[in-house]
């Protein structure tokens, strides 16, 4: 019958002679009974009790807190769908929330609220948030270092300037620099026509600190307000109109509304904007969610270069709530070569700041020589 016929016929046997002990000897039926249900309940009991696995506590969700340089009209479209993918995409791990200009701190305040913890990460450009790294000055609108908006991540990612802004930041306690990006060319709108550089005299702007400076010597005059009180200061007559952004920006926020001339000369090709995150908040983070913010800081640069290049295009020919002045070429010349000089005087200030001058010249140079389509 083979092996386990054999087996079987053994197993027969054993359980007669078993009913034959459990009726002769019922101490030992008895004994035999409870070692047959305590192999079944003690297994139960040791899995629950001696035996059990240590509890597993979830780990708690990290929490952080995001200022944008922007309002929200425009956050719409520069970061509120990357922290809302991010959110998505963290499955619970990790949740960011978001806030707009000013609503937690001043925007002036940001580094110094984020070097001291009181926010997690920052979204801005160096020199409005009053960075105190020697590259604060090129962060916003460094005057003609770009003339377009894909300048500037190829500035980052292939001549450099990733490497320089780690390093400077790397001197800096407190705060993580982890990516720059592109936004929108730098143009001025106001209430009244700017034709000329005489025309610029006088006119109180809103406006980013760097390009700020540079056009000050034209007799412009930068003032700061909070974000969201830009557009009243205008109707009110405190301001003249804004040196801050391009036409994007300008319709999508309604300064376009109030301002009623756009000067089509632009004083530089893209906005230089960061992230940031302090350094304890982002030690704790682990690295796959470190790699997903990333990845998503990427997505969104994708999604401005693509947006603002689509909409300063469309809205410079079918925008219709402002007309369009230019400054004679010949003028404008005389711009671009005191630009020359504000580089070499930036280039000046610091060893670190004088590679950058180098690097922006340099790679100015080479783009002329290539021609069309780069210039």
């Amino acid at each position: 019958m083979g092996r386990h016929a054999h087996r079987f016929q053994e197993t027969n046997d054993m359980s007669d002679i078993e009913k034959k002990t459990s009726s002769a000897d019922p101490v030992a039926g008895s004994r035999r009974q409870f070692l047959k249900t305590a192999g079944i309940g003690g297994a139960a009991l040791a899995a629950s009790t001696t035996f059990a696995a240590p509890a597993v506590h979830a780990q708690s969700k990290i929490r952080w807190r995001l200022q944008t340089y922007s309002g929200a009209p425009l956050g719409a479209h520069v970061i509120k769908p990357q922290i809302e993918a991010f959110n998505a995409a963290a499955n619970g791990e990790m949740e960011i929330e978001l806030y707009y200009a000013d609503q937690l701190v001043p925007t002036a305040e940001l580094f110094r609220a984020l070097q001291n913890g009181t926010i997690d990460a920052v979204q801005s450009d160096d020199a409005t948030m009053a960075s105190p790294a020697d590259v604060a000055v090129f962060g916003g609108y460094f005057p003609f270092s770009c003339r377009f908006s894909l300048d500037l991540p190829v500035l980052f990612q292939r001549y450099g300037l990733n490497e320089i802004w780690k390093e400077a930041y790397d001197e800096i306690d407190g705060v993580e620099w982890l990516s720059a990006g592109a936004w929108d060319p730098l143009h001025v709108f106001t209430k009244e026509p700017i034709r000329s550089l005489a025309d610029m005299r006088g006119k109180r702007v809103f406006g980013v600190p760097t390009a700020g400076k540079f056009l000050s010597r034209y007799g412009l005059i930068p003032v700061t307000v909070p974000w969201d009180d830009v557009e009243v200061a205008i109707q009110t007559g405190q301001l003249d109109g804004v040196a801050w952004c391009g036409f994007t920006e300008a319709y999508e926020v309604g300064w376009a509304d109030v301002c009623n001339y756009a000067l089509t000369n632009n004083i530089c090709g893209a906005w230089c904007g960061s992230y940031f995150a302090n350094s304890k908040s982002w030690e704790k983070v682990p690295p796959h969610l470190k790699q997903l913010f990333l990845t998503t800081i990427d997505q969104s640069h994708y999604y401005r270069q693509v947006w603002y290049w689509g909409g300063e295009a469309d809205l410079r020919v079918n925008g219709k709530k402002m007309e369009l002045t230019s400054i004679p070429r010949e003028e404008w010349s005389q711009v671009e070569k005191d630009a020359e000089q504000f580089w070499d005087e930036i280039a000046a200030t610091s060893p670190r700041a004088g590679k950058v001058v180098k690097i922006l010249k340099d790679y100015s140079a080479l783009m002329e020589k290539a021609g069309f389509p780069y210039r």
